[in-house]
């Protein structure tokens, strides 16, 4: 588990790295708007992936509202920190019905390239980095002992698409892919299992640029 988490923290790294290079070795005013910084707010449906390593136990979705900050390096190089501004609720089940609740706050900093003009009417845009969500709320109690998560954390694949309103202000479409792995603790100790949680999430919002 270990030496997975710093393998992808490590091409995180390297992904990011190879973002930065390329940036900054364009001109320093090679945005056609001057405009640096971007914004989005919007709503997320988060989707933990159903899978049969979990021997049973399946984790419900969820909507959060979420919010975004990129800097624009260029017009086609961004670096963005996203997350949920507020906590995904997740209902845990297994074949014998709901075992009990989770609730999670990923935050993310992943590097993006967005084809295309700056003036485009429409720019897809993908990215890769890194994230982490808080774990918080559990209320998970098979045979009645407390069982706690530890923080998942990993890769995360972003693809999306805006749509420019005015040269301030666009709305944008994005599916995000986090790759997100939780210990599981019974009782205070560690069981040894460890839950998939792997989500997908699809969100919408509006932003600006300045």
């Amino acid at each position: 588990m270990l030496k997975s988490n710093k393998r992808v923290l490590a091409l995180a790294t390297l992904a990011s790295l190879a973002f930065s290079s390329v940036a900054f070795a364009q001109d320093a005013g090679d945005t056609a708007s001057g405009k640096r910084f971007s914004v989005v707010g919007g709503a997320t449906l988060l989707q933990p992936t159903k899978s049969s390593s979990n021997d049973g136990i399946e984790v419900d979705g969820g909507p959060a509202p979420t919010a975004s900050v990129s800097y624009n390096f260029t017009d086609n190089i961004s670096a963005e920190l996203w997350g949920a501004l507020d906590k995904f609720d997740h209902r845990v089940r297994n074949d014998a019905g709901k075992v009990g609740i989770v609730e999670q706050q990923p935050i993310a900093l992943s590097g993006q390239y967005h084809f295309g003009q700056a003036d485009n009417t429409f720019r897809p845009f993908v990215g890769l980095g890194y994230h982490h969500s808080n774990i918080s709320g559990e209320d998970l109690n098979p045979g009645g002992e407390h069982v706690s998560l530890s923080t998942p954390k990993g890769a995360i694949g972003t693809v999306g698409v805006d749509m420019n309103i005015t040269p301030t202000w666009f709305a944008r479409a994005d599916a995000r892919y986090l790759r997100s792995r939780a210990d599981v603790n019974q009782a205070g100790v560690s069981t040894g299992q460890e839950l998939k949680l792997d989500p997908w999430t699809v969100g919408v919002g509006i932003g600006a640029r300045f």
